[in-house]
């Protein structure tokens, strides 16, 4: 135990929160859409989110929209009613080729919150998972 109290012995990992799409968001008032507490609390923490990959902008990037249901078309070609109300970017270490878009995915990674505009593709998102892994659920 000398060991530990020395901190040569690593402390375990911390185990990811669980993040659902309905527990995003708080409430919609004058100013739009306002955080949950927990999504508030979880800012900067590992958590892990169940969804669906829409589409992705081209066959291999960096990142992908998780979605709350499968989506059959891209959701940046679509028009503004046809946008889901519950997305979170998640962005990957690396480029890398994406599978079909209609099965159950579950992504771990870093919650960010809070406006973000991607400067290569001048994307903006409110929530990302980033440093994301991902597999089937």
């Amino acid at each position: 135990m000398l060991a530990a109290a020395l901190g040569l012995i690593a402390a375990p990992a911390r185990a990811a929160d669980r993040l659902s799409f309905e527990e995003l968001y708080g409430s919609q008032g004058v100013f739009g859409l306002t955080f949950s507490d927990k999504t508030k609390g979880l800012a900067g923490k590992p958590v892990a989110m169940r969804g669906f990959m829409a589409p992705p902008l081209k066959a291999e990037a960096d990142f992908f929209v998780l979605t709350e249901i499968p989506m059959a078309l891209c959701p940046f070609c679509s028009s503004d009613a046809d946008w889901p109300d519950n997305i979170v970017v998640i962005r990957l270490d690396r480029a890398q080729t994406f599978e079909q878009a209609n099965a159950l995915i579950e992504v771990t990674g870093t919650l960010e919150v809070g406006s973000w505009t991607d400067p290569e593709t001048g994307f903006v998102s409110l929530l990302r998972i980033v440093g994301a892994r991902f597999g089937r659920a």
